[in-house]
């Protein structure tokens, strides 16, 4: 009987009470700097990938794993999704000498985030002899794009990106991705984007530009989707921007494309 029991919750509860569990780890950065994360390791993953959240960044994760901000973003919400698709899950708060606002704003394209992540890329690669992608959404993006610019992967850098919901405009003074030095960027760069993103600094229709930067890329392509569940402001997490609703299947072709990368080299 309670064999029956546990197969009927494994079948019905959601997705994070039954995966792979998550645990909490806090590496040293920077001089008297640590970077909290959330990992989730399938067993025997194929590749990793390192989730950048979007707006300010501050997921604020407790000790036990709860993110006291941030729990909707596509990419945390959707984190175990990577996982039962074969790929060890990294998701990264903001240091800890940017625990108070105004988190990561003003800190994703300077020399010390990329002296985080470089620490994170590897750390991943001492746990599995694996390939690290970083990936970012909205905001996230400048964060993945920025590093890939700054740190080749025989430098420690990443071994891919993918750009999800690009910001491909900002308010001035802020620099979008189209305007950092994409062409220092030579490895894979999957492109991600909703047809109907109604997010101003996510315009579709300015996407060919961002593909053309990417001109040194070794692999490049832009996926679109459709569908979903639009609901509340047009740049936030729960609208067409986010995904929301189609998220298993933004999710599997991310998963595929990356391991595709990895069986073809």
């Amino acid at each position: 009987m309670r064999r029956i029991v546990l197969l009927v919750l494994l079948l019905v509860l959601p997705g994070p009470l039954w995966a792979a569990a998550e645990r909490v780890v806090d590496i040293p950065t920077r001089p008297e700097v640590t970077q909290r994360m959330v990992v989730i390791d399938p067993g025997k993953p194929k590749a990793a990938v390192v989730l950048f959240a979007g707006g300010h960044g501050g997921l604020r994760i407790s000790p036990a794993g709860d993110f006291q901000w941030g729990g909707n973003n596509f990419l945390v919400r959707a984190r175990t999704l990577f996982s039962t698709n074969g790929l060890m899950v990294v998701v990264v708060d903001a240091p800890s000498d940017r625990q108070e606002k105004p988190y990561l704003a003003g800190f994703r394209q300077t020399p010390e985030h990329v002296a985080d992540i470089k620490a994170v890329i590897g750390w991943v690669k001492r746990q599995a002899d694996i390939p690290v992608w970083l990936v970012g959404t909205s905001r996230g993006t400048q964060s993945a794009a920025f590093i890939a610019t700054q740190l080749a992967s025989a430098t420690g850098g990443p071994d891919g990106i993918v750009l999800s919901s690009t910001m491909l405009t900002d308010k001035p003074g802020v620099r979008a991705v189209p305007e950092m030095a994409l062409s220092e960027i030579r490895i894979p760069v999957l492109v991600v984007h909703h047809k109907q993103d109604g997010c101003g600094h996510c315009r579709y229709g300015d996407l060919p530009g961002l593909m053309e930067k990417l001109s040194n890329s070794s692999r490049k392509e832009l996926q679109t989707f459709d569908g979903g569940t639009n609901r509340g402001d047009p740049c936030e997490a729960m609208a067409y921007h986010g995904f929301n609703g189609i998220e298993p299947e933004v999710v599997k072709k991310i998963s595929e494309w990356i391991v595709e990368k990895r069986e073809k080299d």
